[in-house]
């Protein structure tokens, strides 16, 4: 028989779909005062540094707002039709799971930046990305143009505001899956990815990224078993595939139950068992891949997100680079002024390279790109140019025998 879900999960389902269905705010589709919107993001204030090189792009700058806006600009500049969010996520930069779990938002069909609010405060560049990008609306979620969660930040008027009220976050999760089912169509995903709470937010932060790409809810754990809305989502879900994220912190307890509402796969088990950093843990997630659902980035020709493992929160806010774009997976620096060898050792293996004979030519090869995240406190700007390096195309180290595989002839 069918367990019917907590009262709590019902309640804030409740509030959810009555809002959907009422809407708060003015329903007018172009917000009133758009103001200019020929600077184009990277937003250089507050400290941040818009450096790029040959194969890198800085954006953002000294928090996580800056950040978040810089990156929504990036993929939503407003000037066109096409560049036009239909919608846009506020999170309170103090709700940690709520940003998180959002994230299955920046996935199709919505593809929704996350922008932040410091409480009940709204950045100024936050308020200027909103406005810039002049979010659509449309049909996805009863028009909604915003929807805000877990923020009591005040909108800018002319704009159709929807609120998600801040309840327990698996609650949280589970109302945002919710959503993404309404905003797909109504179809139920058949993939999900669960995370301990318990885990270090250094460890938590791929899932943001893994998300928005595969669309796939953002459900979570706890020590001492699966919090009942979790345990109420999976059940409805019938046997999803259920991929579990830093399950040394899971437990045994909240494993067995998972184990009995879904296929369950372990993501990067080893590199946290063995007590790896964040560093690993991120190039684990970016190399996995299980059918149709991961990135599986074992070759070069692919975009990539550099941030700080200090600055969790840009993790959400680098979620629509995903999904958008060149669907670039996070990679972390645990340390603004160096590389972690496994990092280094990683894009050494994914490095695009070119047979050094006449027949081939660098031109018809394949590139990578990296987007980095925040100012030189973040990420310095000698790491940026070694990482540039990194990700240049160079001449093939490999014997003559092998040049031919490694790019084609004209």
């Amino acid at each position: 028989m069918p367990t019917r879900p907590p009262p709590a999960l019902v309640l804030a389902l409740l509030i959810v779909f009555a809002l959907l269905g009422n809407g708060c705010g003015k329903k007018g589709r172009e917000p009133v005062g758009v103001g200019p919107v020929h600077e184009v993001a990277p937003v250089a204030a507050q400290g941040a540094v818009s450096v790029t090189t040959s194969n890198t792009a800085r954006i953002g700058g000294a928090d996580v707002a800056v950040d978040a806006a810089a990156v929504a600009r990036v993929v939503y500049s407003g000037l066109t039709a096409a560049s036009r969010p239909p919608l846009v996520l506020l999170v309170d930069e103090h709700d940690w799971p709520a940003a998180l779990a959002a994230c299955s938002l920046s996935a199709a069909p919505t593809r929704a930046p996350i922008i932040y609010s410091e409480g009940g405060k709204m950045p100024a560049l936050s308020r200027e990305a909103l406005l810039a990008m002049r979010p659509t609306g449309g049909r996805l979620l009863s028009g909604a143009q915003v929807l805000r969660i877990g923020s009591s930040a005040p909108v800018p008027s002319g704009l159709n505001v929807h609120t998600l009220p801040l309840v327990d976050p698996a609650v949280t999760a589970a109302v945002i899956e919710r959503l993404a089912q309404a905003a797909g169509g109504g179809s139920a995903p058949k993939q999900v990815i669960v995370v301990p709470l318990n885990a270090p937010r250094a460890l938590q932060m791929p899932a943001a990224g893994l998300a928005a790409e595969s669309g796939a809810p953002i459900l979570f754990s706890t020590p001492a078993g699966l919090p009942g809305a979790t345990r109420s989502i999976l059940q409805e879900l019938h046997r999803p595939s259920i991929y579990v994220l830093n399950p040394l912190y899971v437990g045994k307890a909240s494993l067995g139950q998972l184990a009995q509402l879904g296929r369950v796969t372990q993501v990067s088990a080893g590199e946290v068992a063995q007590g790896e950093g964040p560093a690993r843990n991120a190039i684990a997630v970016a190399r996995f891949t299980d059918g149709t659902f991961g990135w599986g980035i074992k070759e070069p020709g692919h975009g990539l997100v550099f941030a700080s493992a200090g600055r969790p929160l840009d993790a959400p806010a680098a979620a629509v680079l995903a999904a958008t774009g060149d669907y670039a997976p996070l990679l972390l620096l645990e340390r603004p002024r160096s590389i972690p060898s496994s990092l280094s050792t990683f894009l050494s293996d994914i490095q695009p390279a070119y047979a050094a004979k006449p027949e081939f030519r660098p031109v018809r090869g394949v590139y990578n790109h990296g987007w980095l995240l925040g100012d030189e406190h973040a990420i310095s700007a000698v790491t940026q140019s070694e990482l540039d390096a990194l990700l240049e195309i160079t001449p093939s180290r490999q014997p003559a025998s092998a040049e031919a595989s490694v790019v084609q002839a004209e």
